[in-house]
């Protein structure tokens, strides 16, 4: 019998290539505030459900009986909102659809941040050492980063009350092929006046997200585990501690770093996963790769 698998934020940019690649092996219930104007997609079970109504999510994941939850419905940033409504929103939504997926018995995927590490603060701090893993100290700035540890938060209470697994997943700056918005920032990089950079010049390919929350959704843990999603590189094509002593003046004490190789570490995903990044901007740049349709 195919397992149900409810997805929210299933219209955004990470949900619906989620929602599109499961649809394969799943049968997807797919949450977010509005209807795709096409609602006849194989496998998928479109739903308009606001993620802040406790009421509203508790009927509709219940009532999915799901064997899993991929939760990526929150407001990703505070560019055109008030951080206190980023906030609210965010830690409403991810605590009751948490909430629902633990009364449900179903095990979670959902998407934390980098941001918390705190190194998207206004004069972005150096990190204590490199590569970050996710035992470094967390240091939010903003509502929205605050969210993010608050949904972990959240993992924590749903995996000790009900027994289920909960992966937070922490994406770096999510790309999309053949349109990655970091190409500016790469081809005006001049080691010589360069600035500090929020996330150390890092990013994730959205196939990469898909792939690890596929990864995290097939695994077998107990509890709650926090893991890194990082393309394999820096975005620049130079060396990354160059990168970094050139944008920040200085280097931490402890550096293991080869190459370009990315400022945060994914080893965890992968001893734990067996996730691997795969895809870089070297190629996924100018592919031309169409998303799902129905987004």
């Amino acid at each position: 019998m195919t397992e149900t698998v409810v997805v929210t934020g299933a219209l955004g940019g990470s949900g619906s290539w989620i929602v599109d690649s499961l649809r394969a092996e799943y049968a997807v219930v797919a949450l977010d505030r509005c209807l795709p104007d096409d609602q006849d997609v194989d496998g998928v079970d479109f739903r308009a459900v606001d993620l802040t109504e406790q009421g509203e999510v508790f009927e509709t994941v219940l009532d999915a009986d799901p064997s899993h939850v991929v939760h990526f419905g929150n407001i990703p940033h505070e560019e055109d909102h008030a951080g206190g409504r980023v906030y609210e929103n965010n830690a409403l939504s991810t605590f009751h659809t948490l909430e629902a997926a633990g009364r449900a018995g179903a095990d979670v995927v959902w998407a934390s941040s980098e941001t918390v590490y705190g190194t998207h603060w206004p004069e972005p701090r150096l990190p204590d050492y490199l590569p970050v893993d996710e035992t470094h100290e967390t240091r939010p700035w903003n509502g929205y980063e605050t969210s993010k540890l608050a949904g972990e938060a959240a993992a924590e209470r749903v995996t000790n009350a009900f027994g289920v697994s909960v992966a937070s997943i922490r994406p770096s700056w999510i790309q999309y092929p053949g349109d990655y918005q970091i190409t500016p920032f790469r081809e005006s990089f001049d080691v010589e006046s360069a600035p500090r950079f929020g996330n150390l010049w890092s990013y994730i390919d959205i196939r990469d997200v898909v792939s690890l929350v596929e990864a995290a959704l097939d695994a077998a843990f107990d509890g709650h585990e926090v893991f890194n999603a990082f393309a394999a590189d820096n975005f620049l094509g130079v060396d990354t501690a160059t990168a970094v002593e050139a944008g920040y003046g200085a280097l931490p004490e402890r550096v293991e770093l080869a190459g370009d190789e990315s400022a945060y570490s994914t080893s965890k995903a992968e001893s734990m996963l067996g996730w691997t990044p795969t895809h870089s901007w070297r190629d996924a740049e100018g592919e031309d790769i169409d998303g799902p349709s129905f987004a």
